[in-house]
């Protein structure tokens, strides 16, 4: 089957597909207390997809026009021999970007090792710079490790480096101008990601939400920004540029200004589930008819079917019924 772009993977809202979302494991080093419980149960080994398999799906679906691959988690670096994966989708005909979402903790011994698979860039999930705030959030002392983490990816030559930050009002708000100043001095690019309902604890509430309107008025006080004119369209992240040439921010507003009308993200879980849309339950089983040996044609039709069956967003069904359901996995099982 040739690279065919020509037919984009598209739903009945005319919105294409190019980007992929890659969970590698359920597993995380650190305990977050709004992403999963303090003893979670894992998924057994033989769930999981294998480097092969998740290969074989990104083949098939690269050749409707995915040109964007992100793996993550869980924490994706604590599956065993991540750089095998990482060289096997840098190969895959059609991908031009390839990313990692981690917390860090292990990027001091790992981001060389990826870089010279072929990864590109990563995400490194940061919502402190205080040590014993982090603690607190994630139950793990440990956020000098993070930190020499992202100066390793830095070192390897994964740029540019974004720092996601989840605001929580109550928690967190009060440092929006210390991590700006710490991006502007490290050349990081921070986004700020609004809290979304997707959490273990059952904490959410609008309340908590810190906007992103709110936090660029903040950073604008001390830092006059432009909205960039050569932004995705169809990226998650509001990008504003420094006026002074110092670098961007980015403004996930998942909660008050949803993204739905231009997604095109999919994502594959690491027990090998595709889902459609973070907010929606509803998930297509991927490994069972991998594993019964269904042919690369059978799986692009249950993968182009998923996709016609998207909803309009199930962010915009939050933002109207203003009451929570909480999801039947939560955010370490269904990836970043």
């Amino acid at each position: 089957m040739e690279h065919d772009t020509t037919r984009p993977l598209t739903d009945r809202f005319g919105r294409r597909h190019d980007d992929l979302r890659i969970s590698v494991t359920d597993r995380c080093n650190l305990r977050c207390a709004y992403c999963m419980p303090e003893d979670p149960e894992w998924f057994a080994r033989e769930a999981l997809l294998s480097y092969e398999e998740i290969e074989r799906i990104t083949r098939v679906i690269a050749r409707r026009g995915v040109r964007k691959l992100r793996v993550t988690g869980g924490e994706p670096l604590v599956r065993r021999d991540l750089p095998v994966l990482v060289g096997l989708l840098s190969r895959v005909p059609g991908v031009e970007d390839l990313s990692l979402t981690t917390n860090g903790l292990l990027l001091d011994a790992q981001a060389g090792p990826l870089a010279r698979a072929g990864l590109r860039r990563v995400n490194v999930s940061l919502d402190t710079l205080d040590p014993e705030r982090f603690a607190r959030l994630t139950r793990r002392n440990v956020l000098d490790r993070a930190l020499r983490g992202v100066e390793a990816a830095a070192a390897a030559g994964l740029a540019p480096i974004k720092i996601n930050t989840v605001l929580v009002r109550g928690y967190n708000e009060d440092e929006v101008e210390r991590l700006t100043e710490s991006a502007r001095e490290h050349g990081w690019e921070l986004r700020f990601i609004e809290f979304m309902p997707l959490e273990n604890d059952g904490s959410w509430n609008p309340g908590r939400v810190v906007s992103g309107d709110e936090v660029r008025r903040r950073i604008e006080a001390r830092w006059p920004l432009t909205p960039d004119p050569a932004a995705d369209p169809s990226a998650p992240a509001r990008r504003w540029l420094f006026r002074d040439g110092r670098g961007a921010v980015g403004f996930i507003d998942s909660a008050t200004r949803p993204f739905c009308a231009d997604c095109s993200r999919l994502r594959l879980t690491s027990d090998g589930h595709l889902r459609v849309c973070l907010h929606d339950d509803t998930e297509v089983d991927l490994k069972t008819p991998l594993r019964g040996g269904i042919d690369d044609a059978g799986l692009e039709r249950l993968i182009e079917q998923a996709v016609l069956e998207k909803g309009r967003g199930g962010a915009l069904d939050l933002l109207e019924r203003r009451r929570v359901r909480l999801p039947r996995r939560t955010m370490h099982q269904i990836g970043g």
